[in-house]
């Protein structure tokens, strides 16, 4: 893990995204705890569903909590945005449907719209795009899951994303190192 993740900050990542949810994903805080060597920030990528795992997310060295609007009622977005927020950290909203767009409140500056339906895990980059008009103007946007060309981040860079999250694409790749530097090497010689 800690070769991986140095490798993406030094080649230019902005933010490291650890998953620590472990029955359905094999991860561990442990993983998290281990990426905190690099000095960048650091999501805790889990379904965070409570205060604890919010102030647990702190104490383990996260600088940012997924909300997975899924996962959550409006409320309890709100909520636990608040309470992240009171302990420093930022949240990253994550949608999945238009229906969930109610979801949004003050305290979610960051939003991140996935690709994959959860349903059916088919990727579809328009719907995202379609989503992405109806967040509000000064909201952060990011696209999660499924990117795996660069002609995907021009296209949403285009559309005003400011980040993306890419995980599997580059987990999968036989030297997770390399494929990340070189992935950064395209996407600066095609902007």
């Amino acid at each position: 893990m800690r070769s991986i993740t140095s490798a993406y900050t030094r080649y230019g990542a902005a933010c490291l995204s650890v998953l620590t949810d472990e029955n359905f994903f094999g991860g561990a805080d442990a993983d998290l705890i281990e990426a905190r060597v690099n000095h960048i920030p650091i999501l805790r990528k889990d379904f965070i569903v409570d205060e604890y795992q919010v102030v647990e997310a702190k104490s383990i060295g996260a600088d940012v909590v997924l909300l997975i609007a899924a996962c959550l009622t409006p409320a309890e977005v709100k909520h636990l945005a608040g309470v992240a927020h009171s302990l420093g950290l930022q949240t990253i909203l994550e949608l999945h449907a238009e229906e969930e767009l109610e979801h949004i409140c003050d305290a979610t500056g960051i939003v991140g719209i996935n690709n994959r339906d959860l349903k059916t895990f088919n990727v579809d980059i328009e719907r995202s795009l379609r989503m992405a008009e109806q967040l509000p103007s000064d909201k952060i946007k990011i696209a999660e899951s499924g990117i795996d060309k660069i002609e995907d981040i021009l296209l949403f860079k285009q559309n005003g994303f400011k980040g993306f999250l890419i995980g599997e694409y580059f987990m999968k790749q036989p030297d997770t190192p390399a494929a990340f530097q070189t992935f950064v090497e395209q996407l600066k010689a095609a902007e």
